[in-house]
């Protein structure tokens, strides 16, 4: 599947939240296997974060459009003729040689063939290009031990550095669990 990317606006918001809660909350995120339905039960993010997101001066959200011929259905059509956003992900820059990867998505019928690793190794080239990175980091849900895995086959490797599940700041709803936290995996780039 060919895929074109650019940057988020914010008349995008709309398409990326859907997208987002599509892959991660809710009976949709169970087509695919991202979903942390089983561990939160929240909106995951709001109008107001995604543009926030946007419109941070040292990140970027950015999308990825498949073309109609290669998508079926999705999330929504881009701008002038773009196709429809099947993935997304936030590139953060966090200091001079270090930015986060976050905010990631994949239309969850679209999962398992290849577009994430497509979108991930895409956001690796921004964060060099733009912040001039060195290394990339994120931060997992310590129980995804699924995803944790496709990381490392990225490259990624587990820190022993943690951070807490932000309870306080979950967006309509609640944790399904009281033991969540984020461990951070990090790659050289």
């Amino acid at each position: 599947m060919s895929l074109s990317f650019r940057k988020a606006t914010p008349a995008d918001a709309s398409s990326i939240l859907a997208l987002v809660r599509s892959a991660y909350r809710g009976d949709s995120s169970r087509t695919g296997w991202t979903t942390e339905a089983d561990l939160v039960a929240d909106d995951r993010i709001d109008t107001a974060g995604v543009i926030a997101k946007i419109s941070e001066p040292r990140g970027a959200i950015i999308l990825a459009f498949a073309k109609d011929s290669d998508s079926g259905e999705g999330q929504g059509q881009g701008e002038g003729g773009e196709g429809t956003l099947i993935s997304c992900c936030e590139v953060l820059c966090r200091s001079d040689d270090v930015s986060y990867f976050g905010l990631f998505a994949v239309d969850p019928t679209k999962q398992a063939g290849g577009i994430g690793r497509k979108v991930l190794q895409h956001a690796e080239a921004f964060a060099k290009a733009e912040f001039g990175a060195r290394m990339m980091e994120m931060w997992v849900i310590w129980t995804r031990e699924e995803l944790i895995a496709w990381y490392i086959r990225r490259g990624y490797r587990k820190t022993s550095k943690t951070s807490p599940f932000p309870y306080a700041q979950l967006v309509n709803g609640k944790a399904l669990r009281d033991d969540l936290y984020f461990i951070t995996l990090e790659k050289d780039l």
